[in-house]
């Protein structure tokens, strides 16, 4: 890559943006056109003012090659050299879901994915969508709504805010310290239809799987989808609508042609991702959630530590069903925390809860 071998060459920024046409000319694998291209855009280029506006709006740059730029982004065949972000990524992003789908949705459409969106970052996923109006800003309210994370991947620079409805959600995002503000594109940079296809490659890119609620036979939810499949090798699942619906003739045309799974609901869904057992693996243990050995699977992994104190207190009980107070004394955690990550072990689909009051691990 260009801005490797650049750096490589030189040590720092500062030094590519000063060096000129024959210094460009001298790193390897650059050859003077492009050392002639790389020039005349570095000198086009307002770098003070663009620092002053990431400033202004309190906006960072991730480099390829820096230790936060996300894993899953990196391995896809043509990464964004740069993030510019709002925000900032956590480890626990890389465990993540894009939600997608069509701007123009149903009532049906938008329950589902709030419903879908909110269970599944419940589940410790981090929700990714690109802040479109419809499918896309119901998944990140839903995320936030239960105090998960979620992802925006902006088509503009971050100085702007499109769609404008959704500025006010943009700003909680990032205020709340619920997610990041993300995009390719320096910080003036318009909302042209042009930037748009390019934004749903990092969609998919930062994502284990792409789940496609409502869309169209033509829709750019659909081309995320299929790049997905395709290119980036993650699993793809659809939700089905109304057999009538134009919405999910899209989804259903997916299904049947047998690139995207069928799902209806978030069990489904963290399933289906597992089918994706290296990446699932790779992004456990690089979250420090799993040793080599240890559970590769998105019921064992990803759980807080006092989750982990409940299934392993549980274990103990040789297949008995364990009342909540009788963990609360094995694991010495207050009841209500118990309580609260028995509901949240059983949306993971890690346990299940018995008539009688009790709970046992689900296999």
């Amino acid at each position: 890559m260009t801005l490797r071998r650049l750096r490589a060459h030189f040590g720092d920024d500062d030094r590519i943006v000063a060096a000129s046409v024959v210094e460009l000319d001298q790193v390897e694998g650059i050859g003077v056109d492009t050392a002639q291209a790389l020039r005349r855009e570095i000198a086009s280029a307002d770098i003070d003012s663009e620092r002053k506006n990431m400033d202004a709006h309190g906006a960072g740059l991730v480099l390829i090659d820096d230790a936060d730029y996300p894993a899953l982004l990196k391995s896809i065949p043509d990464p964004p050299p740069a993030l510019w972000v709002r925000g900032k990524f956590e480890t626990a992003d890389r465990m993540s879901v894009a939600v997608v789908g069509s701007r123009k949705c149903t009532a049906y459409g938008r329950d589902q994915a709030g419903r879908l969106a909110a269970l599944l970052a419940q589940a410790g996923l981090t929700i990714v969508s690109g802040g479109a109006l419809g499918i896309d800003g119901e998944a990140h309210r839903a995320a936030l709504r239960v105090s998960g994370r979620t992802i925006v991947i902006a088509g503009c620079g971050l100085s702007q805010h499109y769609p404008g409805e959704h500025e006010t959600l943009f700003n909680k995002i990032v205020e709340s310290g619920a997610g990041a503000l993300v995009s390719e594109f320096p910080m003036n940079t318009p909302p042209s239809a042009g930037n748009f296809p390019r934004r749903n490659r990092i969609i998919s890119g930062l994502s284990l799987g792409v789940l496609v609620i409502e869309a169209a036979l033509r829709s750019g939810a659909l081309i995320t989808a299929r790049l997905a499949a395709e290119e980036h090798h993650r699993e793809v699942m659809a939700l089905p609508g109304r057999v009538d619906s134009p919405a999910s003739a899209g989804c259903h045309k997916a299904i049947r042609e047998g690139w995207a799974a069928l799902v209806t609901n978030h069990a489904e869904v963290l399933t289906q991702l597992d089918a994706s057992s290296q990446l699932v693996r790779g992004a456990l243990e690089a979250a420090g959630q799993v040793s080599a050995g240890g559970a590769a699977t998105l019921f064992d992994g990803n759980l807080t530590d006092a989750q982990r104190q409940i299934v392993e207190a549980i274990q103990t009980s040789n297949g008995d069903a364990v009342i909540a107070e009788s963990l609360a004394a094995k694991t010495q955690l207050p009841l209500s925390q118990i309580m609260a990550d028995l509901t949240l072990l059983e949306i993971r689909g890690r346990v299940k809860r018995e008539w009688g009051g009790g709970v046992r691990l689900k296999k």
